[in-house]
């Protein structure tokens, strides 16, 4: 029935009516906490361009884990910044690698939190480059093995989920057999499946210490512009065995994240990354947002769009703030 019959404001008048009747909930069990994780002793080292982030050795790491699984935010994604780099990036695949000994080290103390390394050749290679650089080019199928390599590596020291962001093609498929040839058929793929050629990753780069020393990366990571072609990417890896798809960033690529949806009817990770944080951070520090508000409706729109779980370096502000609000 037309207004004046039908008044959509009825169901907005009180909290409790609102309540009710919300569509899309947030709550800290959708929520991923990113670490980033550095060899040495009892050292946090501030990101300028992140406020509140810190780079972490392992002790460090360990606590902020066990700050999160006390929180009630289920995972945490491991960022690993080694202390040597070559042109393969094989501290990657080292099994005393600083990711490795992270994962052991959570999970020795936080067993039912759930670790996912990022496994990207990105921080070991000295080029800064996804993978194996063949003059100015990155080489795709030569990559591959070593990814494959680096997966059975994050296996065997404990992760729960093996989550590709290199963006190379045929890489699902490549780690799903060499993940399943060494015995690991049970463990899932959580594919950084949509992965855009963004400067929202602007940040990141410096907390990281991966950016390129030449050239950049839009020769494999996705053209902002291509929404089709990020559904063509998503079921590709599906169609190669991933177990959860990406999509990366997330507040400017809602449509895309909606889409791959429900084409896939997978579950579904948002990256909320890192220049996306950055901006409330600073808008809020200059007074021109409420950043509690601004954070709880950016992530609420993440997960109406049909993100499952978001990854997100507000996840533990985020977390306090939606158990202040039960």
């Amino acid at each position: 029935m037309p207004f004046p019959a039908t008044r959509l404001r009825r169901l907005r008048r009180t909290g409790a009516l609102r309540g009710l009747v919300r569509e899309t909930r947030l709550d800290a069990g959708d929520l991923i906490l990113p670490l980033f994780v550095t060899h040495g002793e009892d050292r946090r080292t501030p990101i300028a361009a992140m406020p509140g982030v810190e780079r972490l050795t392992i002790e460090h790491a360990v606590e902020e884990a066990a700050q999160a699984a006390a929180l009630k935010i289920p995972a945490v994604m491991l960022f690993g910044i080694p202390a040597d780099k070559d042109p393969e990036g094989s501290g990657a695949w080292d099994d005393e690698g600083v990711v490795q000994l992270a994962i052991r080290a959570i999970k020795e103390q936080l067993p039912d939190l759930l670790v996912i390394p990022d496994l990207c050749l990105c921080e070991y290679t000295s080029h800064g480059h996804c993978g194996i650089l063949k003059g100015d080019t990155v080489d795709n199928d030569a990559t591959l093995p070593l990814l494959a390599r680096t997966a059975v590596s994050h296996a065997r020291a404990g992760a729960d989920l093996i989550a590709p962001s290199d963006m190379m093609d045929g890489r699902v498929g490549a780690i799903r057999a060499g993940l399943d040839e060494e015995g690991f058929d049970d463990l899932p793929i959580l594919a950084y499946s949509a992965k855009f050629a963004s400067a929202f990753y602007g940040p990141f780069r410096e907390a990281a210490d991966s950016t390129p020393a030449q050239g950049d990366r839009r020769g494999y990571q996705m053209d902002p512009a291509n929404g089709d072609e990020a559904l063509r990417e998503v079921l590709q890896d599906v169609e190669e065995g991933a177990d959860l798809v990406m999509v990366k960033p997330a507040l400017p690529y809602l449509d895309v994240i909606r889409r791959a949806k429900d084409a896939t009817h997978l579950p579904l990770v948002a990256y909320n990354v890192s220049g996306e944080y950055a901006m409330v951070k600073a808008a809020a520090a200059a007074g021109y947002l409420d950043e509690r508000a601004t954070v709880l409706e950016a992530l609420t729109s993440i997960r109406r769009a049909g993100a499952d779980a978001v990854i997100t370096y507000h996840a533990k502000d985020a977390a306090r703030w939606l158990s202040e609000m039960d």
